[in-house]
């Protein structure tokens, strides 16, 4: 089982909302609702151009160096008061685990604050973690779930992964593995995916007919 994690395990990009929204406001700008939407799912180098374009900044490496630097301890320090669980997550991970199922974290969010985050979802639930700045490409590229299924000693057709982005879904998809979407943010499409209202309709039983 490989998991994204902001969205799709907890609720982090609300709280992305929060530094997106103040990292906006230092820079004396309002982030339209349209590029907030275009974000969801995106590595960091992408929404800061995004951003950026929006807001009428420099599109500049140093420039939005700059910005990651301020949005990552903003959002770090709210990731330390806790991040709220998407319904079901927490109990799906505990019985996967409880059964034995290989389970990887992956996710476009860079590694020191994903580290942050398991204080909350807890490291123990993962046989492996890849986090977007530990890989050369990172989604819609299918190298994260690549890696993560070598990494728990599968291959990537034998592996469902669970996504809340359409980014996520197109590196899942391109990788090979099974894909069971649970929107968050954005709506998504069902072609070629399974698509659930949240993880509280999901057991292991449920999962393991995505790739019977």
């Amino acid at each position: 089982m490989l998991f994204d994690m902001d969205g799709t395990l907890v609720d982090s990009e609300k709280v992305w909302e929060i530094g997106l929204s103040e990292l906006s406001e230092h820079h004396g700008r309002a982030l339209s609702a349209r590029a907030r939407r275009a974000m969801v799912g995106t590595n960091m180098s992408d929404s800061m151009r995004i951003l950026h374009a929006d807001l009428g900044l420099p599109v500049t490496r140093a420039a939005m160096d700059e910005s990651v630097v301020w949005l990552e301890e903003r959002v770090k320090e709210l990731f330390r008061g806790g991040v709220p669980w998407r319904p079901g997550a927490k109990e799906l991970l505990g019985a996967l685990k409880a059964a034995g199922v290989p389970l990887a974290l992956v996710t476009a969010t860079h590694r020191h604050l994903v580290d942050v985050a398991l204080l909350t979802i807890g490291a123990e639930h993962f046989d492996a973690i890849v986090a977007g700045d530990e890989v050369d490409s990172t989604k819609p590229h299918p190298m994260p779930y690549l890696t993560a299924a070598a990494m728990v000693g599968a291959e990537a057709r034998s592996c469902v992964a669970v996504e809340d982005s359409p980014n996520g879904i197109t590196s899942a998809r391109a990788a090979g593995c099974a894909v069971l979407a649970v929107p968050c943010e954005v709506a998504l499409d069902p072609e070629g995916v399974t698509l659930v209202g949240s993880l509280l309709d999901v057991d292991i039983d449920f999962l393991r007919k995505l790739v019977a």
